[in-house]
């Protein structure tokens, strides 16, 4: 798990309450969730501060695909999961979801999997806070002669910076293929 859950929320999409109220209380003791009892509904509360979206893709008057159409064209930053009991077929690779699960799902599958999207979230965050600071390091390098880049504690600072953001972007890609290599088993 991610040094994230303190501030990760999730937003539960399902039209069957037992079932929506199930998950969220799954989930309860280590995110923020919040529940919406239909497409209707999660379309009304889908927004910035969520993070992670547990989507039901057959629901009545307004589908998940729907719901997922929306989180796109708002540009929402977000990692869905489709748990749906419709099962898989080719399609799912155009679909815009990160994970997709097949109905039934125990509370440590559905957990596993916020788990897996918060990470991967970490992930693709700290490689864009990497790019970025390796983006401003070329810069300097190549406009600054060495001696003085050499002399620089800011520059000392990001090259530091540097190395702990790789360390960690190396550690959340491990333990992506790590989990990959369970949920295979």
């Amino acid at each position: 798990m991610t040094d994230q859950s303190d501030s990760t929320t999730v937003l539960v999409v399902e039209d069957e309450r037992h079932l929506a109220d199930l998950y969220a209380e799954y989930l309860s003791d280590s995110y923020g969730v919040q529940t919406a009892y239909g497409g209707e509904q999660a379309i009304e509360t889908l927004g910035p501060e969520f993070d992670i979206v547990l989507l039901d893709r057959r629901m009545p008057v307004v589908s998940g695909n729907e719901v997922l159409a929306t989180i796109e064209e708002r540009g929402l930053d977000l990692q869905v999961a489709m748990v749906t009991a419709v099962d898989p077929d080719f399609e799912i690779i155009d679909l815009g979801v990160d994970d997709y699960l097949v109905k039934p799902v125990s509370k440590d599958t559905l957990v596993d999997v916020v788990e897996r999207l918060e990470t991967v979230s970490t992930y693709n965050e700290r490689r864009r806070k990497l790019t970025s600071k390796k983006l401003k390091r070329n810069v300097l390098e190549v406009e600054k002669p060495q001696p003085e880049l050499a002399a620089s504690e800011r520059f000392a600072r990001l090259e530091s910076e540097i190395e702990e953001l790789e360390a960690t972007v190396e550690a959340l890609a491990s333990d992506l293929e790590r989990s990959e290599i369970e949920r295979q088993d």
